[in-house]
């Protein structure tokens, strides 16, 4: 392992915090930040550091401190507010007690902050307090878990390290593991680490740029040995192709997603839905593939840290029939239910064990693995899949690691349970807010004005978009403005709705991405200005093909992605108010969008009996969303401009001043009638709702 270190950078973040937080913590947030930076040291949230300081209350009396990471915050990305401090001088008090439960020692800590907006520190905060040394630093590192996670690990441990590291067995993380961990130090001056077993790895120093050097020096000597002592594992007879495995995670990922479908208790909205991740790679294959597979990925995990991320085990399906779509449908849902009951029986082990105040998790599983695909990685949202793909990569990849040397041991059921049910854990979870978090919606025309605003108010409310056109500038400029702000909720594919092909590679593709499809917006369309008369049969046709054909297209694909997923959906379709009041020389436009909505009418009728609703939006003028002009007003306003003797400004007044609320329409308006659908707040399907500002000739009737 190679160190970061720069004297350079120690010096820029010095001269960025220290003025305001002191040199040590500057410098002490900069190594944080160069653990959080190695993925074999650290993942999302894990690990945690401290630097004991001088500290000068509202008194003017100057006291011990320490500041340390608070629970849950990331290394990769901290800030000194992110180490917040405490009275050092009464944490070591603690010591002197016998026990104390976590909820009691939480309350010490919380009732010892200097500054009481303070995010909560760290559940091993009181190990760096008993500890003297100024700057404390532990990780969850790869190789320190590869050796402390096999029979005969501390001997493992101890040859590989050496006399200056102390080896400490498993203890429960808390107040007995502080009074461990110092008791261990004591016991060995002079020492430069502490190891805990199938837990992690803890270093010291006098300085930061010492505690953080420690840590790559320690963990580099864990790697040489494992290096050195790996065996050759037999490989899988018949390796899967990574292409092969991608192109089933399309058909099975919309139906695990399904059979992970949380029962909200609400008949509108019946299910609480997740993120699907795939993890595809050749090492992933090639451990699933493998003879041990089966046996290694159903032990426990490498460190309770990851608990609350990946459940104590994985989901695994034995021989899936890929070549077989409802044998394999039903694998997957009967694997998901033995899943539950296993999990439930779990649970009912320990409910003596189980916090006041906290509740059960849901029984369903965080990581399905799969032979000749590889995994499949659950969250609440993109960001919570993403942890857990990333925890379940390097979980395998050190379960590798072991069985090239010896055999995996983990930690047994009771401690497991005791950490997936801790308060610590449970504060580190985000609670769903949004109210379309973990949902999928599909936005066809997207780089348009209508289609990019229903993108952001969809996102807005949590939603996770797949904004989709034809390939591009306008859509790669969508894709990269959106994300800006909305990060991994935005998704960019190229779609041609008139190609069959096409719009069956999209969902697809997004099956592929995030699992599967609940909301599709049919927005793209074209319009066209000519009277009867003088409308070209081809410019007709054109339209047709778009309006008529491409809706047909998107809405049958829909349906078939919904009814595989199996949790119902909502289609919603941009209509037009010329649906019901057509305008002259807009024949075109008129009967082809009238056709859509008629099928979308259709849609209505067949699709309820699997509680998907089908309804359309019917907006009026909408000349831009922010910098991104309508397509169908460049092509229809020249000429309404001419009819009345009007500039741009003036058309857009004219259409403003025409309805009965004098309003304005805007993308954000229609993206909002979409919303009132896609959050389904009555039991409605087959109804359009006018987004006009009042046009009593184009009521729906």
């Amino acid at each position: 392992m190679r160190s970061r270190w720069s004297d350079a950078d120690a010096a820029a973040f010095v001269a960025r915090h220290g003025a305001r937080w002191g040199e040590d913590l500057a410098l002490r947030t900069y190594t944080s930040r160069l653990l959080g930076a190695e993925d074999q040291l650290v993942l999302h949230g894990g690990g945690n550091t401290s630097v004991k300081v001088a500290f000068v209350n509202r008194l003017g009396e100057t006291v011990a401190a320490i500041h340390v990471k608070a629970s849950g915050h990331d290394l990769a990305t901290i800030e000194p507010e992110g180490l917040p401090g405490l009275d050092l001088a009464y944490l070591r008090k603690l010591r002197a007690l016998e026990t104390l439960d976590d909820e009691a020692m939480a309350n010490e800590l919380r009732t010892h902050l200097f500054d009481a907006r303070s995010a909560t520190p760290s559940l091993e905060t009181l190990v760096h307090a008993f500890l003297p040394e100024k700057f404390v630093d532990h990780t969850h590192a790869d190789a320190i878990l590869a050796l402390s996670n096999q029979a005969g690990g501390e001997r493992l441990v101890r040859d590989a390290l050496g006399d200056d590291v102390v080896v400490v067995g498993y203890v429960r993380p808390g107040f007995q593991l502080a009074r461990a961990a110092a008791e261990a130090y004591e016991a060995r001056p002079g020492s430069r680490g502490m190891v805990w077993m199938r837990h992690g790895l803890l270093t010291w120093g006098t300085t930061a740029r010492a505690s953080y050097q420690a840590m790559i020096d320690i963990v580099t000597r864990a790697e040489a040995y494992l290096a050195r002592n790996a065996r050759a594992q037999p490989a899988a007879s018949t390796p899967t192709a990574i292409e092969t495995a991608r192109t089933r995670v399309r058909d099975v990922a919309p139906v695990l997603r399904g059979a992970l479908a949380e029962p909200a208790g609400d008949p509108n909205r019946p299910h609480r839905r997740v993120v699907v991740l795939p993890l595809v790679t050749p090492e992933v294959l090639g451990f699933v593939d493998g003879e041990r597979g089966r046996e290694l990925a159903l032990t426990p995990p490498l460190t309770s840290d990851h608990l609350i991320r990946t459940k104590a085990f994985p989901l695994w399906i034995d021989a899936p029939a890929y070549g077989d779509p409802g044998r394999l449908a039903e694998q997957v849902r009967e694997a998901v239910r033995r899943y539950v009951a296993a999990y439930g029986a779990y649970v009912e082990r320990h409910a003596g064990r189980l916090p006041d105040g906290l509740d059960r998790f849901d029984a369903l599983p965080r990581v399905a693995l799969l032979p000749g695909l590889g995994a499949l990685c659950v969250g609440r949202d993109v960001r919570d899949a993403a942890i857990t793909r990333d925890i379940t990569a390097h979980t395998l990849g050190v379960k590798a690691q072991v069985a090239a040397m010896g055999a995996y041991e983990g930690l047994p059921e009771a401690e497991l349970f005791d950490m997936e049910y801790h308060t610590f854990q449970h504060a580190k979870l985000q609670a769903r807010e949004a109210p379309l978090a973990g949902e999928v919606g599909l936005v066809t025309g997207a780089a348009g004005a209508i289609g990019s605003g229903i993108c952001q108010v969809l996102l807005e409310n949590g939603c996770h978009v797949v904004a989709t056109d034809l390939p591009g500038k306008p859509l790669d400029d969508l894709i990269a403005e959106l994300r800006a702000t909305f990060g991994a909720h935005v998704c960019g594919v190229p779609l041609d709705v008139t190609d069959a092909q096409s719009v069956a590679d999209a969902f697809g593709t997004v099956a592929a991405t995030w699992g599967g499809v609940d909301l599709v917006i049919v927005n793209a369309g074209l319009a066209h200005v000519a009277s009867l008369a003088e409308l070209e049969i081809e410019a007709f046709r054109r339209l047709e093909r778009v309006n008529v054909e491409g809706a047909l297209l998107v809405m049958a694909e829909a349906a078939r992605h919904m009814r595989r997923q199996g949790t119902g959906g909502d289609i919603v379709l941009v209509s037009t108010k010329n649906v019901f009041a057509p305008g002259a020389k807009f024949g075109a436009y008129s009967a082809t969008k009238a056709a859509a909505h008629q099928l979308a009418r259709i849609a209505s009728l067949e699709l309820a009996e699997i509680d998907v609703r089908v309804n359309m939006v019917a907006p009026d003028a909408v000349f831009s969303h922010q910098a991104r002009r309508s397509g169908l007003w460049a092509a229809v306003g020249p000429d309404r401009m001419r009819a009345r003797g009007l500039d741009e400004a003036g058309l857009e007044e004219y259409y403003r001043s025409r309805n009965l609320l004098k309003a304005r329409i805007t993308a954000e308006h229609v993206g909002r009638a979409v919303l009132f659908f896609a959050t389904r707040q009555t039991p409605t399907t087959g109804a359009t709702i006018p987004v006009d500002g009042g046009l009593p000739d184009a009521t729906p009737r």
